[in-house]
């Protein structure tokens, strides 16, 4: 195979997604009691810990009842649409247990990995603006604070559960 097909193959299997801010107008939608995870189907309103969404520039966002969830497709090669705004929510302002409001852009917040702190779906990533803030968190319940651009597809594997479970 010559190197430009190579490059040009590979580049193919990359997420097709914005890079910076967001586009000019999007912003984070609010939750409401209806909104349901475009995973799972879960309301986002019923569990703890940091919500996502992603826009895109046709179609409707997606929602994430986790940030597990959020990255996870983020993060796969065989997405398609271009991302034109990623967001989650500051946790260093919002309510762990019941997190309202104060979205982000998640390509530029801190993110704790590892953390004995769970999300709707068990581990998840802790998210929020300041790296302070990120640290701190860290102090207290443990984990890593990354970068947007340091979650890694192995990090945020949707694999567990029923598949994970041996008892069955």
């Amino acid at each position: 195979m010559k190197r430009r097909e190579f490059v040009i193959g590979s580049l193919a299997a990359l997420p097709v997604a914005g890079c910076g801010d967001p586009a000019p107008g999007v912003q984070a939608r609010e939750l409401t009691p209806d909104t349901a995870c475009s995973l799972d189907g879960m309301l986002l309103m019923d569990h703890p810990g940091p919500k996502g969404q992603i826009h895109y520039d046709h179609g409707p966002a997606d929602f994430f009842c986790d940030t597990k969830e959020m990255f996870a497709i983020y993060l796969k090669p065989e997405l398609r649409r271009r991302v034109v705004a990623v967001f989650t929510q500051d946790m260093g302002r919002a309510d762990w247990d019941r997190p309202l409001h104060h979205w982000i852009d998640a390509r530029t917040a801190f993110f704790v990995a590892g953390s004995s702190r769970h999300g709707s779906m068990g581990p998840t990533l802790a998210s929020f603006a300041r790296e302070a803030d990120a640290q701190a968190f860290a102090g207290r319940h443990g984990g890593k604070v990354l970068r947007f651009d340091g979650v890694t597809p192995e990090m945020v594997a949707l694999d567990g559960g029923v598949v994970s479970d041996e008892r069955m």
